[in-house]
């Protein structure tokens, strides 16, 4: 699940209805179709990602530009019918913990009611340990279940030396432990995701959360 994704792609529909036909905008979040590719679900993206917006902005700024207001219940109600048909859920995020979806909520507080583990995506440029250590410790004292960090390389770590060293310099400090460091990868399908995470990922330590 996907529940709020910004920067959607603006595209039109035509449906016919009744005697007429009518035109639709709609907004094709490019994460969410990517989720329910990759999980080869049939839900609809409705489901997957309830939430859309057109403007590449966090949720709450691009709500108000948009007059669209960003709907709490409607992700809870999208989340409820997909606990009721899968028995695990992969909840992506939107940005970080404190991105705001309106101005007296934020991703927290959605982390917060779902009552899901956290696994920390963080970054390996530089930066990284600052960005990594401040969320780790943040959640920690919003009460929040951390499961641990996965790294994602978003280049080849031979060409930058922050991205060689910052993943093990987070693993001596962080109080949580470190699941894995995902490589750079050039081709996104399937079967290249799943050979890189049994390779990069510690699968057991994970499935233990999804139990």
């Amino acid at each position: 699940m996907k529940p709020i994704e910004t920067g959607c792609i603006k595209t039109e529909s035509i449906e016919q209805r009744a005697e007429s036909r009518v035109k639709d905008t709609l907004l094709i979040p490019a994460d969410g179709m990517f989720l329910k590719e990759i999980a080869d679900m049939d839900e609809s993206i409705d489901v997957i990602t309830p939430i859309r917006f057109e403007k590449p902005l966090a949720p709450f700024p691009a709500s108000e530009i948009e007059g669209i207001p960003a709907d709490i219940e409607k992700i809870k109600k999208a989340f409820e019918k997909l606990s009721k048909k899968y028995d695990v859920i992969v909840v992506e995020g939107i940005g970080g913990l404190l991105v705001p979806i309106n101005r007296n909520y934020f991703v927290l507080d959605l982390a917060r009611d779902f009552r899901l583990p956290l696994i920390i995506v963080a970054r390996t440029t530089l930066g990284a340990i600052n960005h990594t250590l401040l969320t780790v410790s943040f959640a920690m004292k919003q009460g929040l279940n951390i499961a641990g960090i996965i790294f994602n390389y978003s280049q080849l770590p031979e060409n930058n030396l922050a991205e060689k060293t910052s993943p093990e310099v987070v693993r001596q400090i962080s109080p949580v432990p470190i699941l894995g460091i995902f490589p750079y990868l050039q081709e996104i399908e399937r079967a290249t995701l799943e050979k890189a995470a049994v390779k990069s990922l510690d699968l057991e330590r994970i499935k233990r959360y999804l139990a």
